[in-house]
């Protein structure tokens, strides 16, 4: 079973994930974005780049395929996997090869008004002892403000 965990970036999926993992000491956490990182650096500076990774196809068959080992390998423990998905055919893509793998899809999604979520974005530390980076995680997350909401 996977426990997709949407929502907006800054609105707390990792840390709802990381609660939800200490009730349920057999279930693993994964992480898709980390896929995103690995096509990002595979791809470079190759005209095919995308500013999105999300917008590879091989995004979410990777998510997907990642996602259902993993659910064999948790022998049935959940998969918890905090990720947000803005789009709707994106999620669908991911889940529907999910459920054609025979992986069942708990897909959750929380909300943060908006009031709450900036101030959760602009009080975040993102990388400790690294203001720098931590700003421009912060940035992209106020960027996708209006795209959430």
């Amino acid at each position: 079973m996977i426990i997709w965990i949407n929502g907006p970036f800054g609105g707390g999926k990792a840390t709802t994930a990381r609660r939800l993992h200490e009730q349920l000491p057999t279930s693993l956490i994964t992480d898709p974005e980390e896929i995103g990182f690995i096509l990002r650096k595979s791809v470079g500076d190759h005209p095919s780049r995308q500013k999105d990774f999300q917008d590879y196809p091989a995004w979410r068959t990777l998510v997907a395929g990642l996602c259902t080992e993993l659910d064999r390998q948790a022998q049935g423990g959940p998969v918890i996997a905090p990720m947000t998905l803005l789009r709707r055919e994106y999620a669908e893509e991911i889940f529907d090869a999910l459920a054609k793998s025979g992986v069942e899809v708990h897909h959750l999604l929380l909300h943060v008004d908006s009031d709450t979520l900036r101030a959760r974005i602009d009080s975040s530390t993102e990388i400790p002892g690294d203001e720098e980076r931590s700003e421009k995680v912060r940035a992209f997350r106020r960027r996708k403000l209006a795209e959430y909401e």
